[in-house]
């Protein structure tokens, strides 16, 4: 359900522009290549003296639908200052869903949007917005705002993060020029990492967990600030080459050093119990597996379905069949009270009753010795 291999295409994904040559701070910005606007105002360009806040998004991206009602608290706080706000919808699939989409968000969604122009719909991401924006500053990532202003880029990051920099640019206290080298330190620093997880992440594409490992040992022997980022994979593909006593020890430092952190521990537990991966598993590390699904569901509450689940299957592996049963119902229980009558259309209800029916026959068995 959650297992790193499925998380594998976004540690290969594109770097974008070479940091040095990126659309930064401070620089002029793009020409605003709209196909067409689908609501709101028209507008035709970046005036001098105003503000504009251009956010790009795409009607299949959860997190820009979770930001769009504070874009449109913010385009309301700031209408009498003269800021306008376009929502630019890029890398979109199916613009057939765009209208559907606009309709059920309503108010929602009180700014004007505008379509990318793309020449290919079969290729929305060589759209003119998509290009001469979003690649050309190195965003690989939606949702992303910029804020122009006086027709130069003063800020870009995510819409969640802008409350402070939008007020400081719109009260002329905001130096876009002295905050580019910044930002162009952490897009190269960006570029780092995803080159060095497209190292480590390519072999177990192909489940080759041995020169997965290797390329790990590699990137942090030869940068130290590395040495704790890919400690959840190196957990994984130890356990995967039978590194027992090292997969142990590692478990044990992760462990302590992530005893409060809820989903730090459930990932530590997932990694060790997930069913897709090796079915055989060290009595270590099977232990950890549980100490952290506990420690992870006392935190959550005893109802989160993620957790739950991750606790159903460390029990089983501890060989606790009938706690797994009942922690894999509770996970059930939090799913169908969750999305209610839509639930056993719900990817994780199969897995989930899947589950629970193997826990009980491996109890039966048990029982039958």
């Amino acid at each position: 359900m959650r297992t790193y291999l499925l998380a594998v295409a976004a540690g290969l994904a594109c770097t974008g522009a070479m940091a040095g040559d990126i659309l930064n701070l401070g620089d002029a910005a793009p020409k605003l290549a709209v196909s067409k606007f689908v609501k709101g105002e028209k507008v035709e360009g970046f005036e001098p003296g105003k503000t504009y806040v251009v956010e790009f998004w795409a009607t299949w991206c959860g997190p820009c639908r979770a930001s769009i009602p504070h874009l449109t608290e913010l385009a309301h706080k700031y209408k009498d200052k003269g800021v306008r706000f376009i929502g630019v919808d890029v890398w979109e699939r199916d613009l057939s869903k765009v209208e559907p989409f606009l309709k059920e968000m309503g108010d929602k969604m009180d700014y004007s949007v505008a379509l990318d122009d793309v020449a290919d719909p079969s290729n929305p991401s060589a759209g003119k917005m998509a290009t001469g924006w979003m690649e050309a500053a190195g965003e690989n990532g939606i949702p992303t705002a910029f804020v122009i202003r006086d027709g130069k880029v003063a800020w870009i990051g995510h819409p969640m993060s802008m409350d402070e920099p939008l007020a400081k640019i719109t009260a002329g206290d905001w130096d876009a020029k002295a905050k580019a080298p910044e930002r162009l330190a952490a897009k190269a620093k960006e570029k780092k990492m995803m080159e060095v997880q497209a190292k480590v992440y390519g072999p177990l594409r192909k489940k080759d967990f041995k020169a997965g490992l290797a390329a790990i040992k590699e990137v942090t022997a030869s940068d130290p600030e590395l040495a704790g980022a890919f400690d959840d994979v190196k957990l994984m593909c130890l356990n995967q080459v039978g590194e027992a006593d090292e997969a142990a020890a590692l478990a044990g430092k992760m462990l302590e050093a992530n005893k409060d952190n809820a989903m730090a521990l459930n990932g530590l537990a997932w990694t060790i119990v997930d069913p897709d991966l090796k079915q055989d598993v060290d009595p270590r590390l099977a232990r950890v597996a549980l100490d952290a699904a506990r420690k992870a569901n006392d935190l959550t509450g005893d109802k989160d379905m993620a957790v739950l689940d991750t606790l159903a299957c460390a029990e089983y592996r501890a060989g606790n069949a009938e706690a797994a049963v009942a922690a894999e119902e509770k996970a059930l229980k939090a799913l169908e009270a969750a999305v209610k009558e839509k639930a056993k259309d719900h990817p994780y209800y199969k897995q989930f009753t899947g589950r629970i029916e193997l826990f009980r026959k491996s109890g039966k068995k048990a029982e039958a010795k």
